[in-house]
């Protein structure tokens, strides 16, 4: 087999050979992997929506989106209205922050799960576990739901104050929407400026 004269033409041509095999090779992977990527997502959401309203013996409502929010009804066997799981996302201290919140009847916090974040391992990325004994049974409509450091009634993350808000935020939007029925600004287009959130006492 004659070897090819070196040129840019024909480096050009074995270049687009190469990215025309290496697409259609990521194509057909993508092809096989994204329903069972899909139906684990549904899997996770499902998992995460039983535990964010504290039971496993619920019937769970087609999603319906306001704005940026997607909120499930949360029902029990008999049909009876348990609340809202709401998924929220806001902007974080490394990026979005996305949360799913359970909602009583009432709008008290049931539970709550992260399903994504960008936050600095060890710190931000404690929001996950933080707040389980600190925001469960609060209402965002009656309690002030901010960081102490704030005037609120919120124990911020440690060394992690711009998470902390971010987090708290997420969840009062989704409140403020979904369960009080009020007009908020979504987390997607939310980015909280420095004056906004203060200087924390120690970053993340």
């Amino acid at each position: 087999m004659k070897k090819l004269k070196s040129s840019l033409t024909n480096m050009l041509v074995v270049l687009t050979v190469i990215t025309i095999v290496a697409a259609g090779v990521l194509a057909s992977v993508n092809a096989v992997t994204a329903p069972q990527i899909k139906k684990i997502n549904e899997e996770n959401l499902a998992a995460g929506i039983k535990a964010v309203m504290g039971s496993d013996d619920i019937q769970v409502s087609d999603p319906w989106e306001v704005d940026a929010f997607t909120a499930y009804d949360i029902n029990d066997k008999q049909g009876n209205l348990l609340g809202k799981a709401v998924v929220t996302t806001e902007n974080g201290f490394g990026g979005p922050l996305k949360v799913l919140v359970g909602f009583n009847t009432d709008g008290d916090i049931l539970g709550y799960t992260v399903l994504e974040h960008a936050e600095t391992p060890g710190l931000g990325a404690k929001a996950g576990e933080w707040f389980q004994d600190k925001i469960i049974g609060m209402n965002p409509g009656t309690n002030n739901f901010t960081v102490s450091k704030d005037g609120g009634e919120v124990d911020a993350i440690t060394a992690s104050t711009i998470t902390s808000r971010a987090f708290l935020r997420a969840i009062q939007n989704a409140y403020d929407k979904i369960i009080a029925g009020q007009d908020v600004t979504s987390g997607a287009t939310q980015q909280a400026s420095a004056a906004d959130m203060g200087t924390p006492d120690v970053i993340e």
